[in-house]
Order: C-alpha cells, then sequence, then structure tokens
C-alpha cells in the first residue's frame, strides 16, 4: 500500500501532518514508516493528482477525505469539533485509514 501526505510548499500544517497521518497508520496497524511527502508544486500537477489543497492525506493515490471542488494550490481545511482547521481530529483520520484498508483487504 501506498500511503502519500501531498502538500504545497510552506504548509505550516506539513510537519503535524506527516506526525498525525504517522501515528493514525500506527495504531491501526499500518506501518508508519512507509509514509512518504510530495510537494505538489504545480497546477497542473495539482490536476492530475486530484489533489485539494494542503495537507490531503491519501492511500493508494485516494483522497481519504474526498470532496467535489476543483483541484487547487491552496490550503485546506477540515471539519473538527471546535470548527474548521487545518488537520483532521485523529478520531477522523483513523476512521479514514481504517475505512480505506479494509477496502484494500477486500480486493486482495
Amino acid at each position: 500500500m501506498d500511503f502519500e501526505l501531498r502538500t504545497i510548499s510552506g504548509c505550516p500544517n506539513t510537519t503535524p501532518a506527516a506526525g498525525l497521518f504517522a501515528r493514525a497508520l500506527g495504531l491501526e496497524g499500518a506501518d508508519p514508516a512507509a509514509l512518504a511527502i510530495r510537494e505538489v508544486v504545480t497546477d497542473e500537477g495539482a490536476a492530475s493528482l486530484g489533489f485539494h489543497g494542503s495537507p490531503t492525506f491519501t492511500i493508494d493515490g485516494a483522497d481519504l477525505f474526498p470532496v467535489a471542488t476543483a483541484p487547487a494550490m491552496t490550503c485546506r481545511v477540515y471539519p473538527t469539533p471546535q470548527g474548521l482547521g487545518g488537520l483532521p481530529t485523529l478520531e477522523s483520520l483513523r476512521g479514514a485509514v481504517r475505512a480505506a484498508l479494509a477496502r484494500s483487504a477486500r480486493t486482495v
């Protein structure tokens, strides 16, 4: 499986997002060392990746929090109990990771 955090240059949430993603992966039984970080640098790259802002959490290329907006080189926000924030909660990320791992297990 490919675990990838996609970001843009200068995103203040890159480091916390990487730690959060690694933690969620580990808690769900995946290898956090397999996490890769990809910096998206062009609008064309954003379009080809279906990148909807930084940070974006993906497993096997699929956005764990899919949205219907156009791809963009921008900051991304996530709903949290405190309102919109630059990162999802650990619980919501774990749920998304768990669901993606379960889907993958069913297709193997």
